[in-house]
């Protein structure tokens, strides 16, 4: 495994350097394989079990890495904190994956650092398990996330409301670079550190950039809005419920990170909220969208620093663009909501259409996978038509005849439905049932067999109709919690 450690470069206003703390009884919980592979490390240390927990709990060392604990602020349901900082977390360095793209490695739960504010620096077996699981889920949905390598529990006990098993993450990103990264700097008043950040940002992710100074900085935040436009047009594809949309849980690469309150949406409501700190439902489903926005706007104030207070011309650039964001996220959005629904082509009727059928599945409380696979099988299967047809009335047969309408064929229009609608997600209460066998009986068993599952969102495996049903309650009074 070959080591770069571009991020040090930056120097030490962006991180402390510090190691893990060790642990007193490591054991490989879970192993992903296909990202092991992805990433080229050598089948010899694939093999060996203890070795490779030793390296994962941060008990030892891999040969290059340089771990730190890197520095970032932000607003925490809309208040600002101007330091948190990575108070559990040690970035280890960076690696290339077979295909040449750069990812940092990072252990999650392996010890304090001086951003950790009174933490105990752990994670629980339980959120570890569950960022494994979503992650993967997400990543085989087509919603870009970032990746879990590895679950190692510790053999020590953490305390939350309870004495709970602890473990550590291997979480692999295409950077940890947050919104809440360059607030900390802005918040400063250090233009030269954020400048730098900026330059560096440009070059790991966006190196077809040019200009000078300004047009940077606006270039910069137009292809992070996309990013995240494009993220959260998936999250609302699949009915992903982030939780804790902070700005230091935001990405300026688009990937979905930071999954501790997060929750699928059985029931069709836009105002679903599952996290237990957001009593006002500021991050819940249908708010996702507009808090993307809030967000882009916090950075682009980041960036204010970087133009000069006489350029108006480029500060109305910055202005613009994120005003602009909501007619872009809309574009987007319907444009992929259109391949949910079997839509081939846009016309001006369609986002009505599909608005009207969103809504009475609200108003029918109507499971939002289950309506769409129903959706797509009343294609060729009379009793999926006859049942969703029955449940959406008129509307159902608005839809069918602007299918019969559309260009292209029947066929053409189902294919487009099944690589949009999920046979199966990972539901809240199959997730819950998981990781409480995992945190009980020690075994990786009932982890490894949802994998299998939601490793194949769109076609059915020997498991998929164990995991689909929703649960008798609908997720009624469900809550998540962070695991911090």
């Amino acid at each position: 495994m070959k080591f770069s450690n571009s991020y040090i470069e930056l120097g030490e206003a962006f991180y402390q350097q510090c190691s893990p703390t060790p642990v007193a009884n490591p054991e490989l919980f879970l192993w992903n394989a296909a990202l092991a592979e992805q990433m080229a490390i050598p089948q010899e240390l694939q093999k060996d079990h203890a070795a490779l927990a030793q390296y994962f709990s941060g008990n030892q060392l891999l040969a290059g890495s340089q771990p730190i604990a890197t520095a970032y602020a932000g607003h925490q349901f809309g208040n600002f904190n101007p330091q948190l900082g990575d108070g559990r977390a040690h970035l280890l360095g960076e690696l290339l994956d077979q295909q040449g793209k750069r990812w940092d490695l990072q252990l999650k739960g392996s010890g304090t650092s001086r951003f950790s504010r009174g933490g105990d620096g752990r994670c629980a077996i339980g959120p570890a398990v569950r960022e494994f699981i979503m992650s993967e889920a997400m990543q085989a949905l087509g919603v870009p996330t970032t990746r879990c390598l590895a679950v190692t529990t510790t053999g020590e006990a953490v305390y939350r409301e309870q004495a709970k098993p602890g473990a550590v993450v291997t979480r692999m990103a295409s950077s940890h670079l947050r919104v809440g990264t360059f607030q900390f700097f802005a918040s400063r008043g250090d233009i030269e550190s954020l400048q730098a950040l900026c330059e560096f940002a440009i070059v790991r992710h966006f190196d077809d950039i040019d200009g000078h100074a300004s047009e940077r900085y606006i270039q910069l935040l137009d292809r992070v809005i996309d990013k995240q436009i494009q993220l959260v047009v998936e999250w609302m594809r699949v009915g992903f419920i982030h939780g804790v949309m902070n700005t230091d849980n935001t990405s300026i690469c688009g990937e979905t990170i930071d999954f501790g309150p997060c929750a699928m949406m059985g029931i069709y409501n836009p105002a679903t909220a599952y996290s237990s700190i957001d009593t006002q439902g500021r991050y819940a489903f249908g708010n996702q969208p507009a808090i993307a926005q809030w967000n882009m706007a916090r950075f682009a104030e980041s960036l204010l620093p970087l133009i000069d207070e006489q350029d108006q011309a480029s500060i109305d650039q910055l202005v613009a663009l994120i005003q602009n964001f909501p007619e872009r996220y809309q574009t987007a959005y319907w444009h992929r909501m259109a391949d949910k629904f079997g839509l081939l082509t846009a016309e001006t009727d369609d986002r009505e259409l599909m608005t009207a059928i969103l809504e009475k599945m609200a108003s029918l409380q109507l499971d939002y996978t289950i309506s769409f696979n129903l959706l797509s099988q009343s294609l060729t299967d009379e009793q999926s038509r006859a049942n969703i047809a029955t449940a959406l009335g008129p509307d159902y047969d608005r839809w069918r005849q602007r299918l019969d309408n559309q260009a292209g064929t029947t066929e053409a229009a189902e294919q487009t439905m099944r690589a949009s609608n999920p046979l199966v997600i990972p539901r809240n209460h199959y997730i819950e049932a998981v990781l409480a066998s995992c945190e009980q009986s020690g075994d990786a068993a009932a982890a490894l067999e949802i994998l299998d599952v939601v490793r194949h969102p769109y076609s059915a495996v020997a498991a998929t109709a164990k995991y689909q049903q929703p649960p008798e309650d609908n997720d009624r009074g469900y809550q998540t919690f962070c695991g911090t």
